[in-house]
């Protein structure tokens, strides 16, 4: 196929959030293919030379939240609310036809915008965007409405039903996995492909170098004691509960270190997660100010680790989510070999798991097999990196690049034509 000029756009693409990191991967296999890469969203670190920034493309730009708040968690939209919905749609839709004819873009991909409506009027504007221009769009779906509570009751029906997302031909859809690909054949009628989210297998991380190798004393590990990570935002359906009982019934120096901060849901379950490790008098370190997307110093001088430098130090991953659209950091924790503690959740019954990776499992709870099986592979460093070595290589067959290249281009194929 001849090179195509491809933009992404979303609310965000910076950062650690996994829209960011997934769109990132697909740019490298279109770019390999000999593909160029745009982006626009309310804010950006991609290349000056590629970015289209329009701050009210953010969900948390100050227009955009007023929106939201307008139409979640009521029932009844105010006609003002409505006319400010439609004037920002304008300014967006006009926004995105600068965006196509800066860069001269043959398809746009839409990452997770006409997906979950924290921005609705981008939403719209996309799915008006590609009537009006019948431009081929792509829109790469990571957290469907219908699976997060607090935006199932809402006075924007209307909106949803039309952008959230939208059902044209001009539209591919890929998804996650088979459930939302179900879902959303059954709730719109649009068929999707099934893109997993995945790793650059064919290329292991590097080795570990002295920068990283006072992480355990930097964070307040003392000598001896077990460095358990949970590599995730402090958000409710990370189930980090489970993590603290799991450290707590261990019976063994260790501590619970937890990368991310709250994010854009609130601190709310963050004081409950400090509760609850002091109840269980589970020493926690919350160290979100002291990891970046790059190493570099905080303000006040003290090193900063990438999250990988924490992935190489740590003895095991927990990762006992409730709900997840895939799992970045089930994928990450392999690409780094580390041993792992997972939940059973949903996706990963359906569509991870019969695949047969080896892992410390709970289902739904912490059972006394789980802290059997954890104690196991903490005190037997050598089982744990034979079954990092069994799921590397599971994850290089099912989950590489070289596994969603061919998607990709099939996708491009039906764009374009050969």
């Amino acid at each position: 196929m001849d090179s195509k000029r491809i933009g992404f756009v979303s609310t965000r693409l910076a950062g650690m959030d996994g829209v960011s990191l997934e769109t990132d991967k697909w740019s490298d296999i279109f770019e390999e293919d000999g593909h160029e890469c745009y982006y626009m969203a309310g804010e950006l670190d991609t290349h000056p030379d590629r970015s289209f920034l329009v701050p009210e493309c953010h969900f948390l730009h100050p227009d955009i939240l007023e929106t939201y708040q307008g139409c979640f968690d009521r029932v009844r939209r105010e006609p003002a609310m409505t006319m400010e919905i439609e004037r920002i749609k304008h300014y967006l839709k006009g926004k995105l036809l600068n965006f196509v004819e800066t860069f001269d873009l043959d398809i746009l991909i839409s990452e997770n915008a006409v997906t979950i409506p924290l921005n609705i009027p981008l939403g719209l504007a996309l799915t008006e965007f590609a009537v009006e221009t019948d431009l081929p769009m792509i829109a790469h779906h990571h957290d469907f409405f219908w699976e997060r509570k607090r935006l199932t009751r809402n006075a924007a029906w209307d909106y949803l039903n039309k952008a959230f997302p939208p059902h044209l031909p001009n539209i591919q859809h890929a998804v996650l996995n088979s459930s939302q690909d179900n879902q959303l054949s059954l709730r719109t009628g649009a068929s999707a492909q099934v893109v997993p989210n995945v790793m650059d297998f064919a290329n292991p991380p590097v080795s570990e170098d002295p920068y990283a190798s006072d992480i355990r004393q930097s964070l307040g590990l003392a000598p001896g004691e077990k460095f358990i990570l949970q590599p995730t935002r402090i958000v409710p359906r990370k189930g980090i509960e489970h993590a603290v009982e799991l450290v707590h019934r261990l019976k063994m120096p260790a501590k619970l270190v937890i990368s991310h901060a709250s994010g854009d849901e609130g601190d709310e379950y963050a004081v409950r997660v400090r509760e609850y490790s002091e109840l269980l008098n589970v020493p926690v370190i919350f160290c979100a100010d002291r990891v970046g997307e790059h190493r570099g110093l905080t303000d006040d001088g003290r090193k900063m680790y990438s999250l990988g430098d924490l992935y190489r130090q740590c003895d095991m991953v927990t990762y006992p989510s409730l709900i997840e659209g895939f799992g970045n950091a089930f994928l990450e924790a392999i690409y780094y070999q580390r041993p792992l503690m997972v939940n059973n959740y949903a996706i990963f019954h359906s569509d991870i798991g019969p695949k047969g990776f080896r892992v410390v499992q709970m289902d739904e709870y912490v059972s006394s097999q789980t802290v059997k099986d954890a104690v196991e592979v903490l005190e037997n460093p050598g089982l744990g990196r034979e079954m990092a070595k069994a799921n590397y290589a599971l994850a290089n067959r099912f989950f590489s690049y070289e596994a969603i290249a061919p998607k990709l281009r099939a996708m491009l194929t039906t764009a374009f034509g050969v």
